[in-house]
């Protein structure tokens, strides 16, 4: 089967230049002006569009138990949902249970996903017990094409880990090439801060923020790139929310340290204000790290811009408002933590960024994209439109307008973090390996059409 995209403009992260793209099977063969279209058995017209190579989000938690209860999208819905926003890949995270080794989570996440997740996906490890055997699990892991291992500073008795540990793991993946990614909060120092909190009858949703202040973030991004370079390993941050520590992130790559950092459409747009809102609407944005004074956001669009942040994900964890975030209602703690989001990653920060002036389009496409398969070991067969890369494009329409809203969105969820913000710029297709999985808003794919990726352990080449 032969499928040529003709009359669209093709974006890297180096360059947008006018071409066709022929694809054979599952492949791009060939990238170029003016191919001839008796070549192909299937013609997809693309004049005036963009070809995206497809968004690769590896921050997502699909049927994530959390706080007495599990997060209301499954690989199936999940995946679905990121389809429509042009999202081709993603990884999301297997959790090991205290106790258990690592191979039992990546089985149980498997499990998970056979027969229903839409697009293509791999998985991190989070561990949260390494004895010393626990050093082989994670060797066997990256066997696997578990590339790289989370870690959690924050949520002391249920993830996170102490330093000794981090270290350890650190220590692991400068031998065996992997990644470690770090949740970067002081957990011992917010749980006395929450705790004094409660006890002064402060239970309303913007406890969370006020109780987990930026520099128990940044602190802790210190502490973990500190670590990182005393093992001779790179690391990753998650999530970053603040000045604060996109500030220790651009000191250690000023120092030319490996370290690397994500941030979220949630901290590039919303502020601390949504959790004040009225009643209990402000659970629905309770999610750690929470968000920041407004004054955070624009220091974080110039961290992406001149990549002292290196990849926006989503870390799409939705809990529906009136049955699970409810749980909270008269005690922030208990507010479930997450958020939904895997839907409208390319459409926030094509129309924030390129369409406000703040970023490229050629760094958005490195930033949703190229970057991501870089850094968690994808690259070239996702990231890229170039001969030999697997077919994963999204032909993107830079005028469509798009309002967004939960009574339209395919996220299981019953609220948006962003409902009625407008858009410009929208999906129209996206092929997923040469087969068209999404067009012009209906779903083509299948659940169990996405594959499980093995991934490539990095290890000297972090520089």
């Amino acid at each position: 089967m032969k499928t040529l995209i003709r009359g669209g403009a093709v974006v890297t992260a180096e360059s947008t230049i006018p071409a066709d793209v022929l694809i054979e099977n599952e492949t791009i063969r060939d990238v170029a002006p003016d191919l001839p279209a008796n070549t192909a058995d299937r013609v997809i017209e693309a004049a005036g569009m963009l070809l995206l190579p497809g968004g690769i989000d590896v921050h997502t938690h699909l049927d994530m138990p959390f706080g007495g209860t599990t997060s209301s999208d499954d690989f199936e819905t999940g995946t679905r949902a990121a389809a429509f926003g042009g999202t081709t890949t993603l990884i999301d995270f297997a959790i090991q249970a205290k106790g258990t080794k690592m191979r039992d989570a990546l089985d149980m996440w498997w499990k998970k996903a056979d027969g229903k997740a839409c697009i293509d996906y791999g998985l991190h490890l989070i561990v949260t017990d390494l004895p010393e055997a626990g050093l082989e699990d994670m060797d066997s892991m990256v066997g696997e094409g578990v590339a790289s291992f989370k870690l959690f500073m924050a949520y002391p008795g249920v993830l996170m880990v102490d330093d000794a540990t981090i270290f350890k793991a650190m220590s692991r993946t400068a031998k065996n090439g992997a990644l470690v990614c770090m949740h970067a909060e002081n957990g011992g120092v917010i749980d006395v801060i929450v705790q004094r909190a409660l006890a002064e009858g402060k239970t309303a949703p913007i406890y969370h923020a006020l109780t987990r202040p930026a520099t128990a973030e940044a602190e802790a991004v210190n502490r973990a790139i500190a670590m990182a370079e005393m093992a001779g390993a790179p690391v990753y941050i998650v999530h970053l929310s603040s000045e604060d520590a996109l500030n220790k992130v651009r000191e250690a790559r000023d120092r030319g340290l490996p370290a690397f950092a994500e941030t979220c459409p949630q901290y590039l747009l919303l502020s601390v204000d949504e959790l004040a809102r009225p009643g209990f609407e402000g659970a629905k944005y309770v999610f750690t790290p929470p968000l920041r004074e407004k004054s955070h956001l624009p220091k974080l669009w110039d961290g992406l811009k001149h990549d002292h942040l290196q990849v926006v994900s989503t870390d799409h964890c939705p809990f529906c408002f009136d049955d699970q975030k409810a749980l909270g209602r008269d005690d922030f703690t208990k507010i479930p933590n997450g958020g939904p989001g895997i839907e409208n990653r390319l459409q926030l920060i094509y129309h924030h960024g390129v369409n406000q002036g703040k970023i490229s389009l050629n760094r958005f496409v490195e930033v949703i994209s190229t970057s991501p398969a870089r850094i968690f070991g994808l690259y070239p067969k996702k990231g890229l439109i170039a001969p030999g890369s697997d077919a994963d494009i999204v032909i993107w329409d830079p005028n469509a307008e798009h309002t967004i809203s939960a009574k339209t969105h395919h996220m299981r969820v019953d609220y948006s973090m962003f409902e009625g913000f407008q858009v410009t710029g929208n999906a129209r297709t996206v092929l997923l390996r040469g087969n068209v999985i999404v067009d012009k808003g209906s779903f083509q794919g299948r659940p169990g059409g996405g594959r499980y990726l093995r991934r490539a352990a990095r290890g000297g080449a972090w520089q």
